[in-house]
């Protein structure tokens, strides 16, 4: 099947010259060849050069998890002519087509040696059916283009996988069985440039193997090698040993047989590529927590990974999802009983989703603010991205006297559970009241968080 064809508008105004726009329309036909008509329109040059940043952006994502570069499709542009049609394109049919979501591709990082399934790339970003206001246009485009400063780099890719194929050799001194494997942001696609790296130790043979112990003996282990530092045994409910890569600020947290990280990594991935609102949507996201100080389970807030599942649990639940059910749609791609080698191949085959909600960014994160600011009612319900839907609290230990509830869609229980105290659950409930109430106000990401600020620290890094 074809892919759908789009009538791209973009503005022809005072802030560009018509060959700079030239320009940018031949670059815009080269990356998409569903485009068919570029027209003149009152939307913000900054804003197109924004989504061609996104464009450029997810093709380089794209590149960090396969060694084969997709050639891109030529496209003669002798047939296409400008127009004075107005902002508005046929909106995309409710439909998956018979093309995969994920192609495979030979990956050599992170510890993976089978064939890894990469994003398809011909998930496309969906333009919105009508443009809104130019004050959420420029709350879309701050999002984006605190996206594009703050995503993960390949070069940061590269730098975690260094450290991990450094480690797993020294390791297999001590457990020759054993197998290091990057997981969580690193991996999942929603990664930021500053994002901790996770990594999870897998011997196997012995399901009950003594996570401490094992721990311990690492701990020893790293004090003796040259390239890690500030080593710290947590003992938490999961322990981690966690260090540093010496002379540097790359932040390692090592796991024990904890492989449902592993698949909930390829889970989160399979969601970060089933739209291109998504990854920019968690970052900011994620961001903003960070700042208001909201995004720190060891301190009794939300961890990145409940943050992360919140979001997709919005996009999920709304009249018109942008996101369906992965697992209750494909269950056999994300069985929980998967072979653990068999998890990247899982995702290989689910075709794409394409939704037909036309929200922006700048609505969508409008729209998360209030859905839990006021509509989502944290005493009764549980997030469950597994279900695509809010179901009721019961009596069960679980869920029974917790602030929030919001489950892991392979073990079932509360990733929020350390949010423990109501001083700190009551701040977090503040957090996105005022949140909502400014963003609303005022359409500035600048009135939630210091986007400019972010940006120039994270353009700062090597």
């Amino acid at each position: 099947m074809e892919p759908p064809t789009i009538h791209l508008y973009c503005s022809a105004s005072s802030h560009a010259s018509y060959d700079q726009w030239a320009q940018v329309c031949h670059v815009l036909l080269f990356i998409d060849p569903r485009i068919t008509h570029i027209c003149p329109s009152p939307l913000p040059f900054t804003c197109l050069i924004t989504f061609l940043c996104l464009r450029a952006s997810s093709r380089r994502q794209n590149d960090q998890f396969s060694a084969h570069h997709v050639k891109r499709q030529r496209v003669d542009t002798s047939s296409h002519h400008l127009s004075r049609t107005p902002l508005i394109h046929s909106r995309p049919p409710h439909h998956r087509t018979d093309r995969a979501v994920a192609e495979p591709s030979r990956l050599s990082l992170t510890g993976f040696d089978r064939s890894y399934p990469g994003p398809n790339l011909d998930i496309r970003p969906q333009v919105p059916a009508v443009l809104e206001s130019s004050s959420s246009l420029h709350l879309s485009c701050q999002m984006l283009e605190l996206f594009e400063a703050c995503q993960q780099q390949p070069s940061d890719l590269e730098r975690k996988e260094v450290c991990r194929a450094r480690l797993q050799q020294d390791i297999q001194q001590i457990f020759p069985s054993a197998r290091l494997y990057l997981t969580g942001s690193s991996m999942n696609a929603l990664g930021s440039r500053c994002s901790d790296a996770d990594i999870c130790l897998v011997i196997k043979g012995n399901k009950k193997t003594d996570a401490l112990r094992v721990l311990g003996r690492l701990l020893k282990l790293f004090k003796t090698l040259s390239y890690v530092e500030r080593n710290q045994l947590i003992r938490a409910k999961v322990p981690i040993l966690r260090f540093r890569e010496k002379g540097s600020d790359l932040e390692f947290d090592l796991n024990v047989n904890n492989t449902v990280g592993i698949r909930n990594t390829f889970l989160l991935r399979s969601y970060a590529y089933a739209d291109l609102r998504v990854r920019p949507m968690i970052l900011v996201v994620k961001k903003w927590a960070r700042y208001n100080n909201i995004n720190d389970a060891s301190k009794g807030t939300l961890s990145s990974y409940t943050l992360a599942l919140m979001v997709l649990h919005y996009l999920q639940t709304l009249s018109e999802p942008v996101l369906p059910s992965l697992q209750r749609d494909y269950p056999e791609s994300f069985n929980p009983l998967m072979n653990l080698d068999m998890v990247p191949e899982g995702p290989k085959h689910i075709p794409p989703y394409i939704s037909r909600n036309q929200s922006s960014l700048g609505e969508l994160l409008l729209g998360f603010l209030k859905y839990y600011a006021t509509d989502f009612s944290w005493d009764k319900q549980v997030i469950s991205v597994r279900e695509a839907r809010a179901f009721p609290k019961n009596n069960s230990k679980e869920w029974n006297n917790k602030f929030i509830c919001v489950e892991e869609p392979f073990e079932r229980n509360n990733v929020a559970r350390a949010v423990h105290e109501k001083l700190k659950f009551d701040a977090i409930k503040a957090k996105f009241a005022e949140s909502c109430r400014l963003l609303h106000e005022r359409k500035e990401l600048n009135s939630i968080l210091p986007f400019r600020a972010i940006i120039i620290k994270e353009s700062s890094r090597g």
